[in-house]
């Protein structure tokens, strides 16, 4: 027991200095080559850091244990727009971006109604792999070029004071980026394993298990960096980091799985699909009232 404690403690410090690496990075990087922030958080940032749900996911509709693969979707939207964005609110106030009001949390509904229908009518098979995949090429495209629009207005007063400094070449900053992302994955690896060992030295069972442990630290990545973009006085990476990987969980995995083979998940209930939308649904009235999550 004493070795899984010591994991758990260097799993957490590998994973606040992947986030903080990360953060730093992608924020660095963003500057440099004349991109928001916000489009770094919603692109990058968020599809980096879902690479955990992908691996399950994928894994899961390849094995034909469809159930898994979108009740891993489900979960992390749920956590991504509840805990981990009410969470980092918490933390430091969140100036909300335009551009989140406009297009990015819109979308985010429109995902979730599109998801859910196809799951519930149990058509998540190629064709509608093919569809989601090309619609979330098309929604980082738009969001590349909103942002390069915006670019000149929004730059300029991104980096406040305690930000990161621009020192390194856009390389190296890429470097850190990529290497924050690695230690977000084994540290995240390395805390289930030695969390679901210690559950299982006090008899908990492995079901529970996996709806707890596997569900929750699947998500540790994103939680750990929008935490860590908050303290560093980055909001508009924490904010598009939880909104840019839930609609990356609803248009690229669900998408990549289907593609791989048909999913089908006949234990998910339409209870879990109006739970997804109405927490997707429900940043749209925050956002609006008041710029500000908290």
């Amino acid at each position: 027991m004493t070795a899984e404690l010591i994991q758990v403690g260097c799993s957490l410090l590998l994973l606040f200095a992947g986030a903080e690496a990360l953060v730093r990075g992608s924020a660095s990087l963003a500057l440099r080559l004349g991109l928001t922030p916000l489009l770094v958080g919603l692109t990058v940032v968020s599809f980096g850091t879902s690479a955990p749900e992908m691996l399950v996911s994928v894994q899961a509709a390849t094995a034909g244990k469809g159930d898994l693969a979108v009740a891993n979707v489900i979960g992390s939207n749920i956590l991504n727009l509840g805990i981990i964005l009410g969470l980092t609110a918490l933390v430091c106030p969140i100036p909300i971006n335009r551009s989140l009001i406009r297009f990015d949390a819109p979308v985010l509904v429109g995902a979730s109604i599109l998801a859910g229908s196809l799951i519930a009518a149990g058509l998540l098979g190629a064709p509608a792999g093919i569809a989601l995949l090309l619609l979330l090429l098309l929604y980082t495209g738009l969001n590349v070029r909103f942002a390069r629009r915006d670019a000149a207005a929004e730059i300029g007063g991104q980096f406040a004071d305690g930000a990161p400094v621009c020192s390194r070449s856009a390389g190296r900053d890429g470097l850190l980026a990529l290497a924050g992302l690695g230690a977000l994955a084994f540290g995240a690896r390395l805390l289930v394993a030695a969390a679901t060992q210690l559950a299982l030295d006090f008899g908990v069972s492995e079901a529970v298990i996996g709806l707890t442990i596997v569900a929750l630290g699947t998500s540790l990545p994103e939680l750990v960096t929008c935490l860590v973009a908050a303290w560093r006085g980055q909001p508009d990476i924490a904010a598009g980091n939880a909104i840019g990987s839930s609609v990356f969980n609803l248009l690229g995995i669900l998408g990549l799985a289907a593609l791989l083979g048909p999913v089908d998940a006949p234990n998910i209930h339409a209870f879990d699909l109006i739970v997804m939308a109405a927490f997707a649904a429900a940043t749209l009235p925050l956002l609006w009232t008041g710029l500000r999550l908290r």
